[in-house]
């Protein structure tokens, strides 16, 4: 993969995630802000490019043993290794951290009033990812898994009420969107997660 400043953040990690490290290291947002390109990204954080650019292209050549290439699953595998990966991560994850954080908040508001929003933000964020990856188990995925189905046997589209699977992807972009704005705000509200 040829990694330049035009190159756009999103695009290079759904084309390998090993670049996500890196981009999180530079606290560079690929998901909900990934439609940038690393001169853009650059810019806005006051980075090196050609360090960047440079980082990137050796993290990603780096061959790994069990380097997975998500990009040659089929539609319904990847479908089935984002839920039963990444889906019961946060389904497990959320019911841990909530509690911590009511904790934190309770003992520590009084002198950091700031993170009586972080709790709020991540409450919200919690219900309403919830209910997204619900939609997407139940929706979503499912009607991949026709489509992979019926173009496998006779290549008829599935009558379904979804629309187009086009349609109902871009309403799950809209909210990852919605989500990545508010992990920013918490990101702000806790200097990028810094304890005080």
């Amino acid at each position: 993969m040829e990694i330049n400043s035009q190159s756009i953040v999103g695009k290079i990690v759904a084309e390998n995630y090993k670049a996500a490290s890196i981009f999180k290291k530079y606290n560079i947002d690929f998901c909900c802000n990934g439609n940038r390109t690393i001169a853009d990204a650059c810019s806005e954080k006051q980075i090196d490019e050609k360090s960047l650019v440079d980082e990137l292209s050796e993290t990603i050549n780096k061959k790994e043993a069990g380097d997975l290439d998500v990009k040659a699953f089929p539609p319904d595998l990847l479908a089935d290794y984002i839920e039963k990966t990444h889906h019961r991560y946060i389904e497990k994850k959320i019911p841990e951290i909530i509690p911590f954080l009511r904790k934190v908040v309770s003992v520590h508001s009084g002198n950091h009033p700031e993170l009586t929003e972080v709790e709020q933000l991540f409450s919200d964020s919690a219900q309403d990812l919830s209910a997204h990856l619900k939609k997407e188990e139940l929706m979503l995925f499912p009607y991949i898994r026709l489509l992979v189905k019926a173009q496998l046997s006779d290549g008829k589209k599935p009558q379904t009420g979804l629309g187009s699977a086009a349609a109902y992807i871009d309403q799950m972009e809209q909210e990852h969107t919605a989500e990545g704005d508010r992990f920013r705000r918490i990101s702000e509200l806790t200097d990028n997660y810094t304890p005080p």
